[in-house]
């Protein structure tokens, strides 16, 4: 139904998984050295945070497809 919408919210929780990978095993923060510590920062986390909830919907569309 929304394929744009769900391939930009995976994509985004892709990037945000990558950075929480790179934070865990380097203790680097992509997001942080890109944007410093601004409010860009923090919507970036939050628009992050926003498609994490949205995809969990994915969990009642594959239970319908089944």
């Amino acid at each position: 139904m929304n394929k744009a919408l769900d391939g930009a919210a995976l994509t985004i929780s892709i990037i945000g998984a990558v950075n929480w990978g790179l934070i865990g095993f380097f203790n680097f923060n992509l997001v942080a050295f890109l944007l410093g510590s601004s409010w860009a920062s923090r919507t970036i986390y939050g628009i992050v945070g926003l498609c994490g909830l949205y995809l969990l919907t994915f969990y009642g569309r594959t239970r319908r497809m089944a």
